[in-house]
Protein backbone atom coordinates (compact mmCIF):
# COMPACT_ATOMS: atom_id res chain seq x y z
CA UNK A 1 0.00 0.00 0.00
CA UNK A 2 1.22 3.35 -0.85
CA UNK A 3 1.07 5.96 1.49
CA UNK A 4 -0.19 9.53 -0.03
CA UNK A 5 1.19 12.56 1.21
CA UNK A 6 -1.03 14.90 1.81
CA UNK A 7 -0.14 18.62 2.29
CA UNK A 8 -1.68 21.11 3.92
CA UNK A 9 -1.59 24.87 3.17
CA UNK A 10 0.81 26.62 5.05
CA UNK A 11 -0.54 28.44 8.09
CA UNK A 12 1.09 32.01 7.27
CA UNK A 13 0.25 32.21 3.45
CA UNK A 14 -1.60 34.71 1.84
CA UNK A 15 -1.28 37.11 5.14
CA UNK A 16 0.48 40.36 5.04
CA UNK A 17 2.84 41.09 8.00
CA UNK A 18 2.86 44.28 8.98
CA UNK A 19 4.76 46.30 11.89
CA UNK A 20 3.96 44.96 15.59
CA UNK A 21 4.53 48.71 16.83
CA UNK A 22 3.38 51.60 15.05
CA UNK A 23 4.88 55.19 16.00
CA UNK A 24 2.57 57.59 15.23
CA UNK A 25 4.34 61.29 15.23
CA UNK A 26 1.52 62.59 17.50
CA UNK A 27 1.05 61.57 20.40
CA UNK A 28 -1.29 62.45 23.12
CA UNK A 29 -1.63 61.36 26.63
CA UNK A 30 -5.20 60.03 27.77
CA UNK A 31 -5.55 63.45 30.13
CA UNK A 32 -5.45 65.47 27.16
CA UNK A 33 -7.99 63.63 25.37
CA UNK A 34 -9.94 64.16 28.47
CA UNK A 35 -9.40 67.65 28.67
CA UNK A 36 -10.29 68.15 25.09
CA UNK A 37 -13.48 66.61 25.29
CA UNK A 38 -14.32 68.64 28.51
CA UNK A 39 -13.48 72.12 26.66
CA UNK A 40 -15.78 71.02 23.92
CA UNK A 41 -18.89 69.63 25.79
CA UNK A 42 -18.46 73.19 27.64
CA UNK A 43 -18.03 75.44 24.88
CA UNK A 44 -21.18 73.31 23.40
CA UNK A 45 -23.29 74.21 26.29
CA UNK A 46 -21.99 77.69 25.80
CA UNK A 47 -23.12 77.85 22.63
CA UNK A 48 -26.51 76.83 23.20
CA UNK A 49 -27.88 78.40 26.20
CA UNK A 50 -25.82 82.19 25.40
CA UNK A 51 -25.71 81.24 21.56
CA UNK A 52 -28.42 83.33 20.35
CA UNK A 53 -27.04 86.62 22.51
CA UNK A 54 -23.34 86.16 21.03
CA UNK A 55 -24.00 85.64 17.59
CA UNK A 56 -26.65 88.50 17.42
CA UNK A 57 -29.87 85.90 16.16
Amino acid sequence: MTQDKISMPSSQSGLVRYYEEYKSKILFKPEHIILIAVIIITIEILLHTYGNSFLGL
